[in-house]
């Protein structure tokens, strides 16, 4: 019965967010108290969102002041020399602009966190999107997967929890899983070059004077765009006009492009972009709780950049929308992960999985568990996955000859997808600032993820890693 409901549970809230008959906080949060009672745990709803709640508070918290802190650094200008930068390399191509998106969510991976990631690359990419008039859930898809192949690196998490699991050595896991994860990024990169062309095709070429005009006035557009004669040369399009999960009438949509905004602070530039490696850098070493690191940063930079209180104030309250949306939906899904966890519906969801496996796969474990992370990954967490189902499949793989190893490397197939999944805080960060519904995200982006990992795992047979 708890597998039923279990299921249930995730299918509904995943059929109501995209199809917009809620949003995601009521949905994180009505549909398993719903099913909370309906199994009959009603009086354990209290501590079962309380334990969650606890668990994703550092989370919470991280991402708020993180949110603050990149904010400010956007106000100042921070990126405004990167994102001129990646215009003039992208020419105000389509293309170049959606594969600039996955190479540089790809190389900010490296870092380790996703959160980070995509706060820098929409920093960067977002006015790009805005100006050119191009698909906002382009940019978080690609983003999003690009993250999720890069999210394997050994401090990245999944490959640390496999090899605590297995009790394993993490380069074991990762170093040979390097060729199938190099063809997952290129696949990205191909991907990124696709969707690149139906946005060109879509909305046609631009020059780079036509996008950096006032915010104002309309640009020329290249005929061949959608919807425009293809018998004319030219066609008038206003300057960030909406397309497919475009927000349409932000105003404040180009200030990453606005040379003139009160809020830059030039002559800190160097300061800031000191603080920021340095603040990067101590994330990377450990050297205090990410937490405590950007609220660390936030301080400071607000301290240094606008030593007057009022503009402290004003620079808070510009970005307090964010830090509500994005909190509040890290302690929704707190109740979503709570539920699933305390009544025991994840636990059951996975043994049923286990034990619908056909005794006659035994000996094509590892294949079975890469075909699997990839729903589990996404309806569990990281730690549920790694530390709950994957030492059962693992024992299971034993008794048929398989080895730890090559099943602890099929565990992390799954990641591209796993980065879109409802329980990752960092994508809500990534669709807050993208201003993008998670549903219209969830919808664009899981196919690709889910065809990502795939190719990971196509390649990992082939190569005779798993």
């Amino acid at each position: 019965m708890l597998t039923v409901l279990g299921f249930a549970m995730i299918a509904t809230f995943l059929v109501l967010i995209m199809m917009k008959k809620m949003s995601p906080i009521a949905a994180l949060v009505l549909i398993p108290a719903l099913f909370c009672v309906a199994v009959g745990q009603g009086a354990q709803l209290g501590d079962y969102v309380i334990e969650g709640v606890g668990k994703l508070a550092p989370t919470a918290a991280m991402l708020m002041f993180a949110i603050v802190y990149f904010g400010v650094m956007i106000d100042v200008g921070l990126f405004d020399p990167i994102v001129r930068g990646i215009l003039r390399f992208c020419k105000a191509d389509p293309v170049r602009v959606v594969v600039g998106t996955a190479v540089l969510a790809a190389i900010v991976s490296l870092d380790g966190d996703g959160s980070t990631t995509f706060m820098i690359t929409v920093s960067a990419m977002y006015p790009l999107y805005k100006r050119l008039g191009m698909s906002l859930v382009v940019m978080t898809g690609v983003a999003a997967t690009a993250n999720g192949v890069m999210n394997t690196l050994p401090w990245g998490g999944p490959t640390a929890r496999a090899a605590t699991a297995l009790k394993l050595d993490a380069a074991d896991i990762f170093v040979p899983m390097i060729p199938a994860l190099g063809v997952g990024l290129l696949f990205v990169f191909v991907l990124a070059y696709v969707l690149g062309r139906r946005e060109r095709k879509r909305i046609g070429y631009l020059t780079l004077d036509e996008v950096l005009v006032p915010e104002t006035e309309t640009v020329l557009v290249a005929a061949g765009g959608g919807g425009t004669d293809t018998n004319a040369n030219t066609t008038k399009k206003p300057v960030g006009g909406s397309g497919e999960g475009v927000a349409a009438g932000d105003g404040d949509g180009f200030q990453g492009l606005d040379p003139n905004r009160a809020t830059l602070r030039p002559k800190l530039y160097w300061f800031n972009a000191g603080l920021t490696i340095a603040l990067l850098t101590a994330m990377i070493l450990e050297l205090l709780p990410i937490p405590v690191l950007f609220l660390l940063g936030a301080a400071l930079a607000l301290t240094v950049n606008y030593p007057n209180m009022t503009e402290q104030k004003e620079r808070i309250a510009a970005h307090a929308e964010n830090v509500l949306n994005v909190a509040g939906m890290v302690f929704a899904a707190a109740v979503f992960t709570g539920v699933l966890t305390g009544t025991g519906m994840v636990k059951h969801m996975a043994d049923w999985l286990v034990g619908a496996i056909p005794a006659g796969m035994g000996p094509h474990m590892a294949v079975v568990t890469g075909v699997l992370s990839l729903p589990l990954t996404y309806f569990m967490s990281n730690d549920g996955f790694y530390f709950g189902v994957l030492p059962v499949l693992a024992e299971a793989g034993a008794a048929h000859g398989v080895s730890p190893l090559e099943i602890a490397r099929a565990s992390l197939v799954g990641q591209a997808l796993h980065m879109s999944s409802p329980l990752v805080p960092a994508v809500y960060v990534l669709v807050g600032m993208a201003k993008v519904e998670f549903g219209d995200h969830t919808r664009f982006t899981v196919k690709w993820a889910a065809l990502t990992s795939l190719v990971v795992l196509a390649a990992g047979i082939l190569f005779g890693i798993i």
